[in-house]
């Protein structure tokens, strides 16, 4: 995919800051977890809990809700409410029975959006590498926990990508090194550092509908539409507090 520098801008060096009151410098890390053709070994029901869940989490993250709303499904292991509610949207969006229950169908249909490599059905790992090595070393994470991230946000995007009628998203930016963001005048704490962000462009959709779009992705940063991309990343989910520029909540 294209990629590009764009010059220092106020908007730039707030991009994936932390909010006031924000966490500790880390925040939760979102650990290595289960990467491709996961083998679903039962059916997952609300109150069930395990590895095999916190997958399922990670795989309907991005239909955290119906409408602009501060949800997201919490990585945990624990199938609750939220968890099921999104399981329910994910089975709507896909012509599935919708019972909130990840039976056998369910399973087959999160497991077509994965490739064999771990990356997702339409974002590979090289739209997100870092762009000056094309790896996912030298960020505020150890390379395996940058890429993990990066697989979590792939598993959204592709629900934007769903919401959006499956029109493509080009991926401009993804991980940053912290000796590139610093070139490019990123932020010094930078969502991109950790492998939680991406920089997105989608052909023939303003940036103000892929923002709304993403509203109810679960996405916790988002950067204000009036820009030539949108920014977008999960700063909650590495404790961080909430970060919609131009929100509606």
């Amino acid at each position: 995919m294209t990629s590009f520098s764009r010059p220092i801008d106020r908007r730039a060096m707030l991009r994936g800051t932390l909010a006031v009151g924000a966490g500790a410098a880390f925040g939760q890390l979102l650990f290595s977890g289960t990467a491709q053709a996961y083998g679903w070994s039962r059916t997952l029901n609300q109150g069930d809990s395990g590895a095999d869940v916190t997958e399922l989490q990670i795989r309907v993250a991005g239909w955290a809700a119906d409408s602009a709303s501060h949800s997201r499904v919490g990585i945990d292991g624990d199938f609750g409410p939220g968890t099921a509610a999104a399981v329910r949207r994910f089975q709507a969006a896909y012509g599935l029975s919708v019972d909130g229950s990840a039976g056998p169908n369910t399973q087959a249909k999160l497991n077509s959006l994965e490739q064999s490599d771990g990356s997702t059905l339409h974002f590979n790992w090289s739209e997100f590498v870092n762009q000056t090595d094309g790896t996912f070393n030298g960020g505020k994470l150890s390379a395996s926990q940058v890429k993990e991230n990066v697989r979590r946000c792939m598993y959204k995007l592709e629900a934007l990508r769903k919401k959006l009628g499956d029109k493509p998203i080009t991926v401009n930016s993804g991980f940053r090194s912290i000796a590139h963001n610093a070139e490019i005048g990123g932020a010094s704490d930078s969502m991109h550092l950790y492998g939680t962000a991406a920089d997105l462009d989608v052909s023939g959709v303003s940036n103000k509908t892929v923002y709304q779009k993403a509203e109810t992705c679960g996405f916790s940063g988002l950067e204000t539409y009036n820009t030539d991309h949108q920014h977008v990343d999960s700063r909650a989910d590495l404790g961080r507090d909430w970060w919609w520029e131009n929100g509606t909540v």
